[in-house]
């Protein structure tokens, strides 16, 4: 995820996202840079506009973000607990009583 953040950071300046440039931005916050991983990120952003793009994801948020809060939020829920009535000790102890009393 770090490859794509920087390759957004290089584009957000106005600097020409590369091979050197990404692996320079990498270095600077401290991460080992993968050679071919930097390769096939800039092959897969060659023919991508990132501004549409950026957009594009956006809208798909937005758009999904009323379904996330109408659904389960990951929390769980308590719900309303009913009390039970248990009637059972009461028929026991009428009953204890009834056989006192004939």
């Amino acid at each position: 995820m770090e490859y794509v953040y920087a390759a957004m950071l290089l584009h957000k300046a106005g600097k020409k996202v590369d091979e050197a440039s990404l692996k320079k931005v990498l270095d600077a916050a401290g991460i080992k840079a993968d050679e071919a991983r930097i390769k096939a990120l800039v092959a897969a952003l060659e023919n991508v506009d990132i501004d549409e793009a950026v957009k594009q994801a956006a809208v798909t948020a937005v758009a999904a973000a009323p379904v996330a809060a109408s659904g389960s939020t990951g929390e769980a829920k308590e719900e309303p607990k009913k009390e039970e009535k248990n009637e059972e000790p009461a028929v026991d102890a009428a009953a204890g009583l009834g056989a006192l009393f004939g």
